[in-house]
């Protein structure tokens, strides 16, 4: 699966063999956008669209769209693996927030 982003958003692509067709939904929303193309200009034109649409469609309704995630989080652990996480990032030389970055970046990697 491929990602591509714009306007802050990300969307998650797919390609569908049956309809020789690049298949899109934007990510991390809660209502469902989804978009299409059979090339990759024509994806990323409908991307595009899709974003400006949906941000238009919430206006037009007066509802607060969705926005994409702000990078923050509350993140519970218990504390033996604080510790550790925290030795772990020491050694590298990182602070826990850019190790802990760094270890969610790889386990999330799609390759």
């Amino acid at each position: 699966m491929n990602t591509m982003t714009y306007g802050g958003y990300s969307a998650r692509v797919e390609f569908d063999a049956e309809d020789r067709i690049f298949v899109g939904h934007i990510a991390g929303i809660r209502d469902i956008v989804g978009f299409h193309g059979t090339s990759v200009d024509e994806l990323e034109t409908a991307f595009h669209e899709a974003v400006d649409d949906y941000l238009a469609a919430c206006k037009k309704l007066k509802q607060t769209p969705d926005k994409p995630y702000s990078g923050r989080i509350m993140l519970r652990l218990p504390p033996e693996l604080h510790a550790r996480a925290s030795a772990a990032a020491q050694v590298t030389g990182m602070s826990f927030n850019q190790w802990a970055a760094r270890a969610l970046e790889q386990a999330v990697r799609v390759e």
